[in-house]
């Protein structure tokens, strides 16, 4: 009885923060789809009125919408293969003792940390500058003609930047696998004779499977809508223009929220496709 009496209790004191969860995430949802019918322009004329499907047809047909999903979808996938295999690898050498153990993971953690403005500034101007920029100084120490990053090789500079910001996250969860793997099993291996490869291949990495489905999981869901770096870099151009950013360039253009509305729309099917194609190719490894 006291039992039930305790789970009644804490259901009651639970219920604001849930109501006020849900008020959070539904309300923008239902206000992003009811304004995605409108026209509404706040600076010339307000409401006008409903239009149907006119806003979905406009952003589907535009001759920028589908470049920019392609985009998206490139930047999320190399970003996701490069944090992955690079947060592997750091993960197995952070696990083995050395001097400096713990700075050297703090240093190695520390990007994450920085806001995603101030890390695109750094790249922009201290790294990929055409003129004083650390590549370009090195690429002229080789003979070589400086590169502009950010017109000549825009979204492979974008992969780049988002790469090293988001590879402590990925080496983080990944760490915290490999030092969970049992030792007793990796000295058997080693006393039957087995090489480096075969450990890692037959013990390592499915030990590390439900990380790795983590990983992508969360990674995958922000790196959808990825905005900053485009924005304080490129400013879309270049052939860098993701979904997030040209509904961000549509309502500046037009002022119209509701075609900016069908363009959040567009976005969240696109996730939610994105994330149950996940959960068919990774996702079962949770339940392993």
């Amino acid at each position: 009885m006291a039992t039930q009496h305790s789970r009644s209790a804490a259901r009651i004191m639970m219920a604001p923060a849930v109501v006020l969860l849900l008020g959070w995430m539904l309300v923008p949802l239902i206000m992003t789809l009811m304004f995605s019918f409108k026209r509404y322009l706040p600076l010339r004329g307000g409401d006008l009125g409903w239009t149907g499907f006119d806003n979905y047809i406009r952003f589907v047909s535009s001759s920028a919408f589908w470049p920019a999903v392609s985009t998206t979808l490139i930047i999320v996938g190399a970003v996701l293969i490069i944090t992955i295999v690079l947060g592997v690898l750091l993960a197995l050498l952070l696990d083995q003792p050395m001097w400096g153990q713990g700075v050297v993971r703090i240093l190695v953690i520390a990007p994450f940390f920085v806001m995603p403005t101030v890390s695109s500034l750094v790249w922009k101007n201290m790294f990929m500058d055409p003129t004083n920029g650390l590549f370009a100084h090195l690429w002229r120490f080789f003979g070589a003609d400086p590169v502009a990053w950010l017109s000549e090789a825009s979204v492979p500079s974008i992969i780049m930047i988002v790469s090293w910001q988001w590879l402590p996250f990925a080496t983080l969860i990944l760490l915290t696998a490999v030092q969970s793997l049992d030792s007793e099993q990796l000295e058997a291996a080693e006393m039957d004779g087995a090489p480096a490869l075969s450990k890692f291949g037959y013990l390592i990495l499915p030990h590390l499977s439900r990380a790795i489905t983590i990983v992508v999981l969360i990674q995958t869901i922000f790196l959808l809508s990825i905005f900053a770096e485009i924005f304080v870099t490129t400013g879309g151009a270049f052939g860098s223009r993701t979904l997030t950013y040209l509904i961000f360039q549509r309502v500046l253009e037009s002022q119209n929220v509701g075609l900016g509305s069908a363009g959040g729309v567009y976005a969240i099917i696109l996730a939610n496709i994105v994330a149950i194609f996940l959960m068919r190719i990774v996702g079962k490894n949770l339940d392993a």
